[in-house]
């Protein structure tokens, strides 16, 4: 057996816990029929309202969108909320035990949202990195740099220790390189699956203009605002 493969099944543990670290896991999520938990304030009861009717509009425009370009994906899309009330305002995608494509919000997400058009984008957003495949791509590359960092730590004398925060560091690095690229390619799928489903993803990407800019840092895990909502237009037009 060679360095490398003997590295990558040492590792192997440590490669995919890095694979999946940014991606958190809620502490709950609503049932299957999108029912979200039960909000008292009139506000929070018209964001409720607002999320299911959304949903159900958004997951069959979603499925579409993936069966078309993605056949041999599951596209059968679980749209969950996640109904911790201290959770912080995000959205995210992941995958259950059986492969199945999970959309989770939390509730702040429900409440910060003004109107359909925005909860719409965020849904078809997030439904758009299942179909490109962002969470595999993102593995690979974060095994390949974590194998790459490791070989060469071990090559130079390293082990233990050293060994895994040179994974580690490698690992973060692949994970982050195609990032911003990843979250542009979903904001121009998920316009086109918003606009799909009937919504204005122009105005539902107004969503940015009152979020913090993350500007164009160095491996970054979001691209600049104004870039998102320029992917949206593009896409739309």
């Amino acid at each position: 057996m060679n360095r490398s493969v003997s590295l990558k099944t040492l590792l192997l543990p440590l490669l995919i816990a890095l694979a999946g670290c940014d991606v958190p896991v809620p502490g709950g999520t609503a049932p299957a029929d999108r029912t979200p938990p039960p909000l008292t304030t009139p506000d929070a009861r018209a964001a409720a309202d607002r999320f299911v009717r959304v949903a159900n509009r958004v997951e069959p425009a979603a499925e579409n969108q993936c069966r078309r370009t993605a056949p041999d994906l599951n596209c059968d899309f679980n749209i969950v909320v996640d109904d911790d009330p201290n959770a912080p305002i995000n959205a995210f995608q992941l995958r259950d035990k059986t492969g199945r494509p999970v959309i989770v919000v939390t509730v702040p997400m429900l409440t910060y949202v003004r109107n359909d058009d925005e909860m719409a984008f965020v849904l078809a957003h997030e439904a758009a990195h299942h179909i490109a495949r962002h969470l595999d791509r993102r593995q690979q590359a974060t095994e390949a740099s974590a194998l790459i960092f490791a070989t060469a730590a071990a090559r130079g004398g390293a082990s233990g220790a050293a060994l895994e925060t040179a994974a580690r560091v490698g690992a973060v690095l692949g994970s982050r390189v195609y990032a911003k690229d990843y979250e542009l390619e979903a904001d121009a799928i998920g316009a086109r699956i918003a606009r799909s489903a009937g919504f204005d993803a122009i105005n539902g990407a107004r969503y940015f203009e009152r979020s913090p800019d993350p500007g164009n840092r160095f491996l970054g895990t979001h691209p600049p605002n104004a870039n998102r909502v320029e992917a949206v237009r593009a896409a739309l037009r």
